[in-house]
């Protein structure tokens, strides 16, 4: 039978993350690709206790819920972000099933084929699919360490006119760099002026390495608030990072108008998110120090990517810059090394990274990779790092022409 697929299905494109994950699974490979965290740091026994008593003396956890989540999960949760200095409360905001479904019902209820939006180079690679998904014309701001340069952005504004700015300001997936407070308020305000919603994605920002009150910029939602005016920023973020990326809940806070249209979406894609992990996350507040365990966690990671860190530069690789927090660093070869050609020889060798290509709307850096340092026990670090040596020095004899090509 012949299959005619909907121009949307046609406009899907794979993850490579993914696809990368399928070609290691099972096998002897020291994975630096997947942004996942370290497993033998999740709070197992909370989380069973939490669901216990999530499922104590009530069915209520194994019926249908509220599209826009459970009530007293989203109170916890915008009294966490108020913390943090961002205007947040139960009827702005939005459960959903982790923060990559708040990123696609937001593009979903705003973007028309051909809308433009504007992305950071380099940027979250699914991000950059489900804008592609929805047929939209991506168009670049150029960026440093510090952001989005605000001279470039206001001709991007005035040029293309976009309903959409994406931004991952804070330990960006996949360069690690987080703007600072002076390029996020000029962000905000050149936005407002021209009227663009944001789209701020935080799935990193609380694993953070500096302790020190104050050594971080605010989030943009936070700044936009101290603008006193009506919102131009959709905040998101996650539980996965920070608890465990099974329980696949995640928030959506913004315009109470925006979320309302975003949880008619929602009931079209999936009534609601699982109402018995909200349930156990909402016990699991109440009864767990989840900003210890945050501090804990934040800790190991800085001290991976510091070792990370120390085997590249041991090898002469120095051009990249220690993230300041987060899950990646963001490694760049010599000029002429494509690394989409070397990830299947560090694959033979046993070592899997993700390609910098794929992070990228347009003009790509092709001699970049985004390493993850989280999820690889720190004593296979070292290896991981010799492994990737290896299938570099095969990449240059195949280059070279000193070793056969097949």
């Amino acid at each position: 039978m012949q299959f005619h697929f909907s121009a949307t299905a046609g406009s899907l494109g794979s993850s490579a993350v993914r696809d990368i994950l399928k070609i290691t699974q099972g096998k002897e490979i020291i994975s630096l690709a997947g942004g996942l965290p370290g497993e033998e740091l999740f709070p197992v026994e909370a989380v069973r206790e939490a669901y216990g008593q999530a499922l104590s003396g009530s069915t209520a956890a194994l019926q249908y819920g509220l599209t826009e989540g459970y009530l007293p999960l989203r109170e916890a949760v915008a009294a966490r972000l108020s913390s943090q200095g961002i205007a947040a409360a139960a009827d702005n905001m939005l459960l959903t099933t982790g923060s990559q479904q708040a990123i696609d019902l937001l593009c979903k209820i705003l973007l028309d084929p051909g809308d433009a939006v504007l992305v950071e180079a380099p940027t979250y690679l699914a991000a950059l699919q489900v804008l592609g998904s929805y047929r939209a014309a991506i168009h670049t701001v150029a960026s440093d360490e510090d952001g989005m340069l605000p001279e470039h952005l206001e001709e991007q504004l005035r040029t293309h006119r976009p309903k959409l700015l994406y931004a991952v300001p804070t330990f960006n997936n996949p360069s690690g760099a987080t703007w600072s407070r002076e390029r996020r308020e000029q962000t905000v305000a050149l936005c407002r002026k021209y009227g663009v919603l944001i789209l701020e994605d935080n799935p990193y920002g609380e694993i953070a390495f500096d302790e020190t009150p104050g050594a971080y910029p605010p989030a943009l939602a936070a700044i936009e608030r101290e603008n006193d005016g009506d919102s131009c920023v959709v905040y998101t973020g996650t539980f996965s990072k920070i608890v465990a990326p099974a329980l696949r809940t995640g928030w959506a806070i913004g315009p109470q108008e925006v979320i309302r249209v975003m949880a008619k979406a929602k009931q079209a894609a999936d009534l609601h998110s699982s109402a018995i992990d909200q349930r156990a996350l909402h016990e699991l507040l109440l009864s767990f120090d989840l900003d210890g365990h945050i501090r804990r966690i934040s800790r190991e990671y800085y001290s991976r990517m510091k070792l990370l860190s120390g085997e590249l530069s041991a090898r002469g690789w120095n051009d990249y810059r220690e993230p300041r927090g987060g899950m990646f660093l963001w490694l760049k070869l010599p000029a002429g090394i494509q690394t989409a050609q070397l990830l299947p020889l560090a694959v033979e060798q046993g070592v899997a990274f993700v390609p910098g290509e794929v992070f990228y709307a347009a003009r790509p850096l092709t001699s970049a990779m985004r390493l993850n340092f989280t999820h690889t026990p720190p004593a296979q670090i070292p290896l991981a790092v010799q492994r990737l040596e290896q299938a570099l020095a095969l990449y240059e004899q195949l280059a070279h022409g000193s070793l056969p090509l097949s």
